[in-house]
């Protein structure tokens, strides 16, 4: 069963679904150790209460969950078909399955269910942006439509995530209209090689930098961007974070 994701921004979604069983079990572990509040919503929207994960055990395959009080909740969620919301580490995790069963952990009342046989690991854009090198910097190239002047211009990235960058536009030339498309975007990734995607504008500040000069930023989300692509931009992310840290522990 793929998980039911219901107000996510990502259309590429399916980019962050894991299916390694050891990483499931071990994602879902995280969740119950940290005791992290767990969504649960019937699929056809009867029900929704907020539970925890009691147990995960990998050898039977089952996982536990705490029991709602309320009869006709828990009378809902064992009719049929369950979504799951949680977080890990500002990370949206997202899965489901198609039965829920009475069980017990520890004496007490719980729902049993099977591991599930894939999740959605959904860094959303407003976590892990990570800013990107001013000396150096990443740059996107974007061809430009003909009614601003056609060819091609190169822009440098102030952040990326994983939904997206940020742009500065210095000349002002790519306008700031909300929502406009401009595809076949050249990313260039500093050891990881050139990436395309679409971008979309999303939203648009006018700043000044510490010379006092002038600028745009322009926050853009990824568009019609394939599987690759995205992955190449997660490792990009964690060398940035794992650069970060080194400095961070040079300093210490």
């Amino acid at each position: 069963m793929q998980p039911f994701i219901p107000d996510t921004d990502t259309e590429n979604w399916h980019d962050f679904e894991v299916g390694s069983r050891r990483e499931i079990i071990a994602l879902l572990r995280a969740i119950s150790d940290k005791k992290q509040e767990v969504r649960v919503a019937a699929r056809d929207g009867g029900a929704v209460y907020t539970t925890s994960i009691l147990d995960v055990d990998g050898d039977a395959g089952t996982v536990l969950i705490d029991r709602p009080l309320d009869p006709d909740y828990e009378r809902a969620l064992l009719s049929g078909d369950v979504s799951f919301e949680t977080s890990l580490d500002k990370i949206r995790i997202f899965f489901g399955t198609e039965q829920l069963q009475a069980s017990l952990h520890d004496g007490k009342p719980a729902l049993k269910m099977a591991v599930p046989a894939s999740l959605i690991r959904l860094q959303r854009r407003e976590y892990y942006r990570m800013a990107t090198p001013l000396t150096n910097p990443v740059r996107v190239t974007i061809p430009m439509p003909p009614e601003l002047g056609g060819g091609v211009a190169v822009f440098p990235l102030a952040d990326i995530s994983v939904g997206g960058i940020a742009i500065l536009d210095n000349r002002f030339v790519l306008g700031d209209t909300m929502g406009r498309d401009y595809a076949e975007c050249r990313i260039e990734l500093p050891d990881l090689g050139n990436i395309t995607t679409g971008l979309q504008i999303r939203n648009s500040h006018d700043i000044t930098l510490l010379n006092n000069n002038p600028n745009r930023r322009l926050g853009c989300q990824f568009i019609d961007m394939g599987r690759g692509a995205a992955a190449a931009v997660q490792r990009y992310i964690t060398k940035l974070e794992r650069e970060r840290n080194a400095r961070i522990a040079g300093l210490g």
